[in-house]
């Protein structure tokens, strides 16, 4: 017996209730898949913002990194320069005549008589070359004192009986020099009680460095010293105040000398003739504490320093060119055995190596 029938209307409902519920299905799992890929990108973005910001600051970093590792290397690099550039007070030998064109150039009149001028020592004095010296206040010390190792002179004969770097104690206490405590080492004004101890120290430093270079047969390697030694500021000034203070000492001798009648060289007796200089304490206090400092050695200064280093300092006065004083000596009469070395100035106030 065959089943009955549904009636068409309620198949029709159930064929319509199928497809519904198909739709339900494939309308859930569109949303599930939506907010999955929501989540998914909002991590990304979240990730790829993160990644964003590491880069950036990692950006930043390394350029501030770059910055400060640069600055830092300038510095480095500039203090190495600076210390271990050999910054020569006393220059390397130059052509004389190509200096001349160099520093003299035009056609006024003093121009023409520094050309001049050098032109005779070119020819007639031959000097082929010249060294430059630092121009400052200790420049005529400079001068003489390099000349004195580069050559290997020896001492002068009195300080070969003397240990000079007792001389300071021996103003004081054998002399009653006290006023010695208002020595001045160059710029530096007033050291008082410590006067004697840097004297000391000053003058020891010239016998131990004269010493050494007039022990040196080699004048190559006395020229490779000389080039150590004048490169060094701090050695060079303790070196230019000792030789300061050796002038004084001889000064001083000298004026012990006159008081007891004993005949004294002319050239003191020119000295204590000055109101300035009319005793060992004005001489220092007026002149010789000033050097370094505010000027150089006079005239009458270079006479005392040849004579107390006993050595015949020729000087090529190039404004007095065509005169008399073009060319002098301090001392003008020195002993036959004293070494003789060479100076060139254009105004009596800087001073300049002759090579010959």
């Amino acid at each position: 017996m065959a089943a009955p029938r549904s009636p068409p209307r309620a198949r029709e409902r159930e064929r319509s209730r199928a497809p519904a519920a198909g739709s339900d299905q494939v309308h859930s799992w569109t949303l599930a898949t939506s907010q999955a890929l929501d989540t998914i990108w909002r991590m990304a973005k979240g990730f790829v913002m993160l990644a964003v910001s590491f880069v950036v600051a990692s950006i930043c970093y390394f350029r501030r990194l770059h910055l400060y590792s640069g600055h830092k290397l300038k510095w480095w690099i500039g203090y190495l320069q600076r210390k271990f550039k050999r910054n020569l007070s006393v220059e390397a030998e130059v052509d004389l005549l190509s200096y001349c064109a160099r520093e003299w150039k035009g056609e006024t009149p003093r121009t023409k008589l520094m050309r001049k001028a050098y032109e005779e020592l070119f020819w007639r004095h031959h000097i082929k070359c010249v060294r430059q010296v630092k121009r400052d206040n200790y420049d005529a010390l400079r001068s003489v004192l390099f000349q004195i190792f580069s050559q290997g002179i020896s001492f002068p004969s009195w300080m070969k009986e003397k240990d000079i770097v007792k001389l300071p104690e021996k103003l004081l206490f054998s002399q009653g020099c006290n006023w010695i405590q208002q020595y001045s080492f160059g710029p530096e004004k007033y050291t008082g009680s410590n006067v004697f101890g840097k004297l000391r120290k000053c003058v020891e430093l010239l016998k131990t460095q004269w010493t050494e270079f007039n022990g040196i047969r080699d004048y190559h390697k006395r020229g490779s010293m000389c080039n150590t030694l004048f490169s060094d500021a701090i050695l060079e000034y303790k070196l230019y105040e000792a030789l300061k203070f050796i002038m004084l000492y001889q000064v001083t001798e000298v004026y012990e000398q006159m008081k007891t009648k004993k005949v004294i060289p002319s050239l003191f007796r020119l000295l204590f003739s000055r109101e300035t200089s009319s005793d060992p304490l004005s001489f220092m206090m007026n002149h010789l504490n000033s050097v370094g400092d505010t000027c150089g050695l006079e005239q009458i200064d270079m006479f005392i320093l040849g004579y107390s280093l006993e050595v015949k300092i020729k000087v090529f006065r190039l404004f007095k060119f065509n005169s008399r004083d073009f060319e002098v000596c301090y001392p003008e009469e020195p002993l036959r055995d004293w070494p003789e070395i060479s100076l060139l100035t254009e105004n009596d106030r800087h001073y300049h190596i002759p090579v010959f």
